[in-house]
Protein backbone atom coordinates (compact mmCIF):
# COMPACT_ATOMS: atom_id res chain seq x y z
CA UNK A 1 0.00 0.00 0.00
CA UNK A 2 2.96 2.29 0.81
CA UNK A 3 4.48 1.60 -2.91
CA UNK A 4 1.21 2.81 -4.06
CA UNK A 5 0.32 6.15 -2.35
CA UNK A 6 4.04 7.05 -2.78
CA UNK A 7 3.49 6.85 -6.68
CA UNK A 8 0.22 8.91 -6.47
CA UNK A 9 1.94 11.82 -3.31
CA UNK A 10 5.28 12.25 -5.29
CA UNK A 11 2.71 12.85 -8.80
CA UNK A 12 0.61 15.26 -6.67
CA UNK A 13 3.38 17.25 -5.41
CA UNK A 14 4.86 17.67 -8.46
CA UNK A 15 8.30 15.88 -7.17
CA UNK A 16 8.03 13.78 -10.63
CA UNK A 17 10.17 15.06 -13.56
CA UNK A 18 7.42 16.57 -16.00
CA UNK A 19 9.40 14.25 -18.90
CA UNK A 20 8.30 11.31 -16.75
CA UNK A 21 4.89 12.10 -15.77
CA UNK A 22 3.66 13.10 -19.05
CA UNK A 23 5.48 10.94 -21.33
CA UNK A 24 5.89 7.29 -19.27
CA UNK A 25 2.60 7.83 -16.56
CA UNK A 26 0.10 9.67 -18.92
CA UNK A 27 1.27 8.68 -22.50
CA UNK A 28 2.46 5.16 -23.01
CA UNK A 29 1.06 3.18 -19.48
CA UNK A 30 -1.95 5.51 -19.27
CA UNK A 31 -2.69 4.83 -23.08
CA UNK A 32 -2.03 1.54 -22.47
CA UNK A 33 -4.04 1.46 -19.56
CA UNK A 34 -7.23 2.48 -21.55
CA UNK A 35 -6.64 0.71 -24.41
CA UNK A 36 -7.20 -2.73 -22.38
CA UNK A 37 -10.13 -1.37 -20.85
CA UNK A 38 -11.60 -0.38 -23.77
CA UNK A 39 -10.63 -3.80 -25.66
CA UNK A 40 -12.54 -5.79 -22.52
CA UNK A 41 -15.34 -3.31 -22.86
CA UNK A 42 -15.53 -3.85 -26.48
CA UNK A 43 -15.43 -7.44 -25.95
CA UNK A 44 -18.21 -7.62 -23.34
CA UNK A 45 -20.35 -5.53 -25.74
CA UNK A 46 -20.01 -8.30 -28.38
CA UNK A 47 -20.46 -11.10 -25.93
CA UNK A 48 -24.11 -9.66 -25.44
CA UNK A 49 -23.45 -8.51 -22.10
CA UNK A 50 -25.38 -5.76 -21.23
CA UNK A 51 -24.09 -2.41 -22.48
CA UNK A 52 -24.16 -0.71 -18.82
CA UNK A 53 -21.04 -3.34 -17.68
CA UNK A 54 -19.62 -2.14 -20.89
CA UNK A 55 -19.86 1.18 -20.68
CA UNK A 56 -19.48 0.85 -16.76
CA UNK A 57 -15.57 -0.83 -17.94
CA UNK A 58 -14.50 1.32 -20.58
CA UNK A 59 -14.84 4.37 -18.12
CA UNK A 60 -13.17 2.28 -15.24
CA UNK A 61 -9.73 4.39 -15.81
CA UNK A 62 -11.48 7.39 -16.09
CA UNK A 63 -10.66 8.55 -12.66
CA UNK A 64 -6.61 7.61 -12.93
CA UNK A 65 -6.81 9.85 -16.50
CA UNK A 66 -8.24 12.55 -14.54
CA UNK A 67 -6.44 12.66 -11.86
CA UNK A 68 -2.75 12.74 -14.12
CA UNK A 69 -4.21 15.23 -16.24
CA UNK A 70 -4.36 17.29 -12.66
CA UNK A 71 -1.11 16.22 -11.93
CA UNK A 72 0.32 17.94 -14.98
CA UNK A 73 -1.70 21.00 -14.72
CA UNK A 74 -0.35 21.25 -10.88
CA UNK A 75 3.42 21.06 -12.09
CA UNK A 76 5.28 23.98 -13.23
CA UNK A 77 4.54 22.98 -16.91
CA UNK A 78 4.41 24.68 -20.38
CA UNK A 79 1.40 25.52 -21.47
CA UNK A 80 1.77 23.09 -24.48
CA UNK A 81 1.90 19.59 -21.83
CA UNK A 82 -1.19 21.42 -20.01
CA UNK A 83 -2.86 21.30 -23.23
CA UNK A 84 -1.60 18.22 -24.50
CA UNK A 85 -2.85 16.66 -21.40
CA UNK A 86 -6.49 17.84 -22.10
CA UNK A 87 -6.20 16.15 -25.65
CA UNK A 88 -5.38 12.81 -24.72
CA UNK A 89 -8.08 12.61 -21.42
CA UNK A 90 -10.58 14.06 -24.82
CA UNK A 91 -9.18 11.23 -26.92
CA UNK A 92 -8.68 8.14 -24.76
CA UNK A 93 -12.15 9.14 -22.72
CA UNK A 94 -14.16 8.93 -26.34
CA UNK A 95 -11.71 6.08 -28.09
Amino acid sequence: MQASAGFFSDRWRAQVPMRLLFWRDMVVVGTLINLLFTGVALAMAASDLPIELAAAVHFAPLPYNLFLVAAVWRQPASAVHRWASLAWLAFVTLV
